[in-house]
């Protein structure tokens, strides 16, 4: 009688990818709970949900690390659910007018430096090069989460802490300032490879 084999886990139900998935889906809940700007309850149960995908950006990459988890899907899923969470949340907010006036610009950049990097690595990848995450980079990830962060609270974070969305929308422009020196940097890292092509 033949033994029977336990069934192995499909690696892409770890729990660091099951983290970023989770990550995926909180981009289509903030933006539907950011369709109602003026509702304290929505605006609070978004900064709730916004934290949790934020601590998720954390956690992924630490269970991966520590429980040897890490996988192509979650290197490929990793980077897509931070620019998808980031890039929906300033969308909602300029659009709600949360991120207003020369505010917007702040956006803008970070929005840019996020395509201009993502370009970048896939050429890179094709001529097999990595492009090493940067601690600046790293703070610049945690400055820019924070800002959004306030920002999302927007007037559910005035009630408790007057000035929250000022508090924010200072965070923005350091981490807009942070984004364009690590664009830069990647940029530099990069470039040589690009004109160096041999094709």
């Amino acid at each position: 009688m033949n033994a029977v084999l336990p069934r192995r886990r499909s690696p892409a139900w770890n729990l660091a990818n099951c983290l970023t998935y989770g990550r995926l889906v909180a981009v289509p809940v903030m933006v539907a709970l950011l369709f109602y700007p003026d509702s304290t309850t929505a605006r609070s149960v978004a900064f709730v949900v916004f934290v949790v995908a934020a601590v998720t950006d954390y956690l992924d990459g630490y269970v991966a690390r520590t429980y040897q988890q890490s996988s192509a899907l979650g290197r490929m899923l990793d980077p897509i659910a931070d620019k998808l969470l980031v890039a929906a949340c300033l969308l909602m907010l300029a659009a709600d007018h949360t991120i207003t006036g020369p505010s917007v610009w702040a956006a803008v950049v970070i929005l840019c430096r996020e395509v201009l990097v993502s370009g970048l690595r896939e050429y890179l990848a094709e001529l097999k090069v990595g492009v090493p995450v940067s601690r600046i980079a790293k703070w610049k990830t945690t400055v820019q989460l924070i800002a959004l962060g306030f920002l999302v609270a927007g007037p559910a974070g005035e009630i408790i802490l007057p000035g929250t969305q000022a508090i924010g929308l200072a965070l923005l422009w350091l981490a807009a300032a942070l984004t364009i020196w690590t664009g830069w940097d990647y940029m530099r890292a990069g470039i040589r490879h690009v004109i160096n092509d041999p094709r």
